[in-house]
């Protein structure tokens, strides 16, 4: 039957190809990617960037201007790729967690080998997403298209980690690029380590363009040229700190270089030529369902992403969409939008700051001497708010403020723009079924028996529309809303009620005290994410009684021995948050254990580098931790 069925549509296929004068065979595409490289390439304008080769594939094909990762951080980015579906519906945007698809759904190679394409991973797979039998004819590191069938039309991805964040930080290293000619962003400090890192970066790229050179000759040599597109993009920003991981273009903004040769130019877009600049506006959703249509497949209609060339190109959209939500070991709930000039952030957690401590982010030294500075007070605006808590809406017009740090939301010239994409936004979260409202510890709760993304789109248990109104309720200190937040604090809903909670917390101890009756009540709450927002409300802002109940409340989740990873690991972050109100306890939480209930096992390290910080951390946890760490970098 499966064989039937693949002969089938490679009928369908090639009988397609054929209509529009090409019988020899479909397109061979070829995918040159890389980690962590915003658009610092020569072809981009960067005049510090040395990359002749991938300028020179420029030269003959399509850079696009404006494309977006979706995510600023590898696994949700790829996932979104892999899928042509947001992360942010299929519960699968919180780094390195593992979650099914719907049996409907198919990862796009599945949609390309039915086709009769040999595909090949070589060898970065970093899905959130549970992989089902059957996507890859090979994935590793021997994994090429020479090894097809004679005849056989290929798809071949080569990735390449050496612009990995890692590899900014690799030492020893002697620096090609001149620190003294590098352009430092606004945000960052002007210090030596901040140079070098920055110039190492630009190092790691020149060392990658070398590579994509090699591999593009040899697709030259083996005779393929004229028969395969070439895509090269990056897997989002760069590995620099408030690029990478932050949902800001510096750590969406990705090259996207397409090549097309002349016999399939029939594929290609029509502001397609040699040399060309194409304004439309990608991100990594649209890639998906653009390789379906380049081998003549419609894309099917659970696919966000819109094709962007082949037989079924869809109309250019007028936004692109991000976010950012777990990163690593710490918490956070930011969305994001643009257009063609501006963006737009809207925070769910503006009270978290933006440069939470993320043990591997830290392991850079711009980071280390960024944070240093900060707390010595040797920084000025704009160096200082990424360690400083988040507005609720940040707005940037890219065309006068490429470092996006002078914020327009609070401008009344800007307001009407403020509005439009605060509703584009809005709507998108709507329309996706943005799941990602829920904790993460909900999204496995909700979803059991079934996957999180059939949760999002059933009413009865994801009622998305009150849990977003009181999420920008409760995020938004402003908009007051005191008694709404008591009377949502007792809603049937868990997710409204955890948001209840945290717009307590965010309104500060005035709103505390007068909901501590309701907060204390919500310490036996049914759900998990309810006690430990509550808890966090009280610790933080109540009475001594108060701050002892919910510290015992929050040690007691935090033991990932009794409690989920996802729901242990809430408990972590908000004990993490309170600093010195929770140091009474901090003996209790040095002594947790770091592994306990089952996780992915690229979670298993997460709980360990939190108790870290609280002197404890088992060493059992370090271990695996390293091992995902250096699979990931592969």
């Amino acid at each position: 039957m499966k064989r039937t069925l693949i002969l089938a549509l490679t009928t369908v296929a090639l009988s397609w190809a054929s209509a529009h004068g090409e019988t020899a065979r479909l397109p061979n595409i070829l995918w040159l990617t890389c980690e962590d490289t915003g658009p610092e390439l020569g072809c981009y304008g960067d005049r510090y960037a040395h990359t002749p080769n991938l300028d020179r594939l420029a030269a003959r094909g399509l850079r696009y201007r404006a494309c977006w990762s979706n995510a600023p951080v590898c696994a949700p980015a790829r996932t979104a790729i892999i899928s042509g579906v947001y992360p942010t519906a299929t519960g699968s945007e919180h780094m390195r967690s593992m979650l099914p698809m719907p049996a409907f759904m198919k990862m796009y190679p599945q949609f390309l080998r039915e086709a009769g394409y040999y595909c090949t991973n070589n060898s970065k797979e970093d899905y959130n997403l549970q992989k089902p039998s059957g996507v890859w004819d090979e994935s590793s590191g021997k994994a090429h298209y020479k090894n097809r069938r004679p005849g056989q039309p290929f798809f071949a991805i080569f990735n390449n980690t050496v612009t990995h964040e890692s590899g900014i930080r690799r030492r020893p290293h002697t620096l090609a690029h001149d620190p003294a000619k590098v352009r430092i962003p606004a945000y960052h400090p002007d210090t030596p380590e901040v140079r070098r890192d920055w110039a190492q970066y630009y190092d790691n790229i020149t060392t990658m363009d070398t590579w994509a050179g090699e591999r593009l000759q040899e697709l030259a040599d083996a005779g393929l040229a004229d028969d395969t597109i070439v895509f090269f993009y990056g897997d989002h920003g760069s590995g620099m700190p408030r690029s990478k991981r932050w949902p800001y273009n510096s750590g969406l903004h990705v090259p996207l270089i397409v090549f097309i040769p002349e016999k399939f130019k029939h594929l290609a877009p029509p502001e397609y030529k040699a040399g060309g600049v194409s304004e439309r506006l990608v991100a990594f959703v649209d890639i998906a369902p653009t390789l379906l249509s380049l081998v003549g497949i419609q894309p099917p209609d659970w696919m966000h992403g819109r094709p962007f060339m082949g037989r079924h190109i869809a109309a250019a959209p007028e936004f692109l969409f991000g976010f950012r939500s777990r990163m690593d070991e710490r918490y956070d709930c930011v969305r994001a939008a643009r257009d063609q000039r501006y963006v737009y952030l809207r925070h769910f957690m503006p009270h978290r700051i933006y440069g939470q401590h993320l043990a591997y982010m830290f392991e850079t030294p711009t980071t280390q001497v960024w944070k240093k500075l900060y707390d010595e007070g040797k920084l000025n605006a704009p160096q200082t708010f990424f360690w400083e808590p988040k507005p609720v809406e940040e707005l940037y017009d890219l065309e006068t403020d490429r470092d996006e740090v002078k914020n327009l939301a609070g401008s009344p010239e800007h307001q009407p723009i403020l509005q439009r994409m605060r509703a584009a936004l809005h709507e998108w979260q709507l329309q996706t079924r943005d799941i990602g409202l829920l904790t993460e510890a909900e999204i496995h709760s909700r979803s059991e028996g079934r996957t999180p993304y059939e949760v999002a789109h059933d009413e009865t248990k994801y009622p998305l529309k009150k849990i977003l109104a009181a999420a920008e309720l409760a995020s938004d200190a402003k908009r007051g809303g005191l008694t709404e937040l008591q009377s949502l604090l007792r809603d049937d809903d868990s997710a409204v009620r955890y948001w209840a909670a945290v717009g307590l917390l965010i309104r500060g101890r005035n709103a505390v005290e007068s909901s501590r009756s309701a907060l204390t009540q919500a310490l036996v709450d049914a759900a998990p994410s309810v006690r430990i927002a509550a808890a966090e409300a009280l610790a933080c802002h109540g009475n001594l009684d108060d701050r002892n109940q919910a510290l015992a409340v929050l040690v007691a989740a935090a033991n990932v021995q009794n409690n989920p990873v996802p729901v242990a690991l809430h408990a972590l972050n908000a004990l993490a948050n309170l600093g010195d109100k929770a140091a009474s306890v901090k003996p209790a939480i040095a002594a947790l254990p770091a592994t306990g209930q089952p996780a992915p096992e690229r979670m298993n390290g997460y709980i360990g580098r939190i108790l870290k910080d609280f002197g404890g951390g088992a060493d059992d946890s370090a271990a695996p931790a390293k091992k995902a760490r250096k699979r990931a970098r592969k």
